[in-house]
């Protein structure tokens, strides 16, 4: 029998060398903190070498609250009667993208569920899409990202030519038997295959993992080796959340441990990718953890009193205004951490898109 010594995969980490199946799992296992923090050390060192102190900030914009799936673990699934429902305008999502602008992020996250609305083969209920993102890109100048759930290829198309630059859609777990429980009456290979073909059409992905679902640690190594022959440009975990009005709601909501030793292992297996920091778990209070455990997004930005909602927690930290740009500061500044401006953000955009620019440093614009 093999015998694992940490000092020893952190050796092959920092030299760049592929960890092990079985590495990878004495990684997510670990529970002495002097050992996690080891790890931890290691993460925000690979950290450093891509992205020095900087960290990437996105404004979130819930848009649609309706959606045509019933997954088991969400709050907004179709069945459940105690969310509030809601859907913004163009011109609402607009202005809010706007007010994110102005305080200092520079990607607008659009987020939907999967709204029948849009989705539909409706022509009328497609351009309502399309006019958002349209509006969203003239309105702001920023990069854009749009979740909308599954799409037709088509679609996705049009969306890019619309103005996205990024597209969200999680598999959520890779697991096909434990999908089935969660997704209920989605296809697998359909949600895998859009996000493969948005890489050819020229789109940057973001893939995203839920943690405390029914996942074994074999599950989540598989799951990390998935995101890597995707190719993902984002990578994100995030701990399940029970949500009132779901099959879940019962079971015991895990801590965010593990969480953390996947953010870790996730920037040990792809130190030059975005990993973000989820606000959606603990808010504010997390930020610092998720961000020492080698994270450098900070996401789900959320300007007070507009109406939105967050993802897995709802209303968490966000009336109270703590999920602003301003409000996160001093957890970035408790890490040795700095916002990057928006000229570096698109540099590494365009730079991944396969088309490098040159920045003007004097004036921080872009110039292509």
């Amino acid at each position: 029998m093999v015998t694992i010594n940490l000092e020893a995969i952190i050796d092959k980490a920092l030299n760049r060398n592929t960890l092990s199946k079985e590495e990878i799992k004495f990684l997510l296992k670990l529970s002495d903190p002097l050992m996690k923090e080891k790890v931890f050390l290691t993460a925000r060192e690979l950290r450093n070498r891509y992205f020095q102190d900087r960290v990437f900030l996105y404004g979130f914009i819930y848009f649609s609250t309706y959606c045509r799936n019933d997954c088991s673990f969400c709050y907004y699934r179709k069945s459940n009667n105690l969310c509030r429902r809601y859907r913004k305008t163009a011109a609402e999502v607009a202005d809010i993208a706007r007010a994110l602008a102005e305080s200092g992020v520079y990607l607008i996250d659009l987020t939907m569920g999967e709204d029948p609305l849009y989705l539909s083969d409706s022509t009328e209920g497609q351009e309502k899409l399309l006019e958002i993102v349209r509006m969203v890109k003239e309105s702001t100048g920023l990069p854009v990202m749009i979740s909308p759930g599954v799409v037709a290829a088509g679609m996705l198309k049009k969306l890019k030519e619309a103005g996205a630059d990024w597209y969200a859609c999680y598999q959520e777990t890779h697991n096909r038997r434990l999908y089935k429980k969660l997704r209920l009456n989605q296809s697998y290979n359909e949600r895998w295959a859009i996000k493969v073909y948005a890489k050819t059409i020229g789109m940057l992905v973001e893939e995203g993992l839920l943690v405390g679902v029914g996942d074994s640690i074999d599950d989540i190594v598989n799951s990390l080796m998935e995101m890597k022959s995707l190719g993902a440009e984002q990578v994100r975990t995030m701990t399940f959340v029970p949500q009132q009005g779901t099959p879940l709601y019962g079971i015991d909501a895990p801590g965010d441990a593990l969480e953390l030793n996947i953010i870790a292992v996730m920037r040990i297996l792809f130190p030059d990718r975005l990993i973000p920091a989820s606000l959606d778990v603990k808010g504010i209070f997390g930020l610092k953890e998720r961000l020492d455990a080698g994270a450098n997004v900070v996401t789900s930005l959320i300007p007070p009193e507009r109406g939105l909602v967050g993802v897995s927690q709802s209303t968490l930290d966000i009336s109270e205004g703590h999920r602003t740009v301003k409000g996160i500061m001093p957890a970035l500044q408790s890490c040795g951490l700095k916002p990057a401006t928006l000229a570096e953000y698109t540099k590494w955009i365009k730079e991944k898109q396969g088309h490098p620019i040159k920045i003007d440093k004097r004036k921080e614009m872009l110039c292509w």
